[in-house]
């Protein structure tokens, strides 16, 4: 084996200290989180314990952590489902040059570069001039929306543009409608590129603070519920909260990955199904 370059070992320092950089507030966290009984906010660790975890699943004396929770949860989920439907048909519809196609494609765009502080400004203006309730199910999923849809809408105007329009004309040759084109066809072909966009429009959610800090309304979600228990939660179970989150994130992009793996093994086997079935 021929020996490394010096090149490659100073990239290698360079990027290592770039995941420390990226990972290492979150690993701070995460250690603070296993403190004991009597541990603060800071180094050094007073014992090691789950102490701060059980005392998460207590009553807490400020914030309502779980309702939070369960709110962003929900608002997650509604905002996923939302921006890969949208995200679908905009692809669809892009797919071939309309009227005033090329002012809403900047229109859209638009949205990734205005301050999200500013959107959720003018979202929750509009409401409450509107004589709307300011709401997270209502203003605040709009707000998010202004978010999210821009990603998933760029992720499909890639994978449309790179579509084989052969699988389809090869479908209506054989008597498929366009309806059954689309759920036979087009979507099991572009079912990856679904999962992440349903992955991008969860996480981006779920985390979101800016857009949806007054768009909420009276109930919090949980990134700002986190936010304004730092103010008055002087313990690590903040700490420990924090991890959770972190975990709960983690495995739900694991999930989105298994699922995506999943469907690529099937795919593939079906295939190889079908040439040896050719032969």
């Amino acid at each position: 084996m021929e020996p490394r370059s010096r090149s490659f070992y100073v990239l290698a320092g360079f990027f290592g200290l770039f995941l420390l950089f990226l990972y290492g507030p979150t690993l701070t966290i995460a250690l603070l989180s296993f403190q004991g009984p009597q541990g603060g906010l800071t180094f050094p660790m007073n014992g090691v314990s789950l102490h701060w975890f059980r005392d998460l699943f207590e009553q807490q004396a400020v914030g309502d952590i779980w309702g939070s929770f369960s709110r962003s949860l929900t608002l997650g989920i509604m905002v996923m489902v939302t921006t890969v439907v949208v995200s679908v048909m905009g692809g669809l519809a892009f797919r071939k040059r309309f009227a005033g196609s090329n002012v809403l494609f900047y229109l859209i765009i638009t949205s990734l570069v205005i301050p999200s502080i500013l959107v959720s400004l003018g979202v929750g203006l509009i409401f409450s001039q509107g004589g709307l309730t300011v709401h997270w199910a209502t203003s605040g999923f709009g707000a998010q929306l202004t978010w999210t849809l821009p990603f998933g809408l760029l992720i499909m105007f890639a994978v449309f543009n790179r579509f084989d329009k052969s699988y389809e004309e090869a479908a209506r040759d054989l008597g498929a409608t366009p309806w059954q084109t689309l759920r036979h066809v087009v979507l099991p072909i572009i079912a990856p590129s679904l999962i992440g966009v349903a992955l991008f429009g969860f996480t981006l959610s779920y985390d979101e603070f800016a857009r949806t800090l007054l768009t909420a309304g009276s109930y919090n979600t949980l990134p700002l519920e986190i936010f304004g228990m730092t103010t008055n939660v002087t313990s690590p179970v903040l700490y420990a909260l924090g991890t959770l989150t972190t975990v709960f994130s983690l495995v739900l992009i694991g999930v989105f990955l298994g699922v995506a793996l999943l469907s690529a093994r099937r795919k593939a086997k079906a295939g190889s199904d079908k040439g040896k079935g050719l032969v």
